[in-house]
């Protein structure tokens, strides 16, 4: 399916995969199926980063980006060498538990960004709950260069009584997602 879409759109494609299905499938396989499909970056939000040099290494073979994911209660040392090791952009993850809209964005998520900002150049895209335009304006005024949008696109694809009105639905939230950004 990606192979028939990424050519279609005008922006990079990050995949989301557990390590369980890239590992079932052998790490070097996977990232060149990954590779010849087009996508530009993968994140393995299940992988720590003492675990990522595997990975990290094919990866770079594949001209994939291994993007690494810092949340709210990673101490700085560590939060440093996660966006050391990071390729592409930095996911901050926004808030503590699973993923899923919320009624607002963690004030925290500020300070974080400040700190991540200090500590690299490379872009940050806060995810985990954002699902509104509201979101967008608050983290991209606070310093995000991106959001991760995932939870409230499933369940409005989910909701819809058709796929063919869950993808005109899909459009008009992600044009108001995109018309937030400054």
């Amino acid at each position: 399916m990606l192979r028939n879409v990424v050519p279609e759109l005008s922006c990079p494609i990050a995949l989301f995969s557990y390590y369980n299905p890239i590992l079932k499938r052998g790490i070097g396989k996977f990232m060149s199926i990954v590779r010849d499909t087009g996508v530009h970056g993968l994140v393995v939000p299940d992988v720590p980063l003492e675990e990522t040099e595997v990975l990290r290494k094919e990866a770079l073979k594949n001209n994939i980006e291994l993007v690494l994911l810092t949340t709210p209660t990673t101490p700085t040392e560590r939060m440093k060498a996660i966006v050391d090791a990071s390729e592409g952009f930095v996911y901050l993850v926004s808030s503590i538990g699973v993923t899923g809209a919320r009624a607002s964005v963690n004030a925290r998520v500020q300070m974080l960004l400040k700190d991540i900002k200090e500590a690299t150049s490379k872009p940050v895209a806060v995810g985990f709950g954002i699902s509104k335009p509201e979101h967008v304006e608050q983290v991209t005024s606070w310093g995000a260069d991106g959001v991760i949008v995932g939870s409230a696109m499933v369940k409005l694809l989910g909701d819809a009584n058709s796929p063919e009105e869950g993808l005109k639905e899909l459009e008009k939230f992600t044009e108001s997602l995109i018309a937030a950004f400054p």
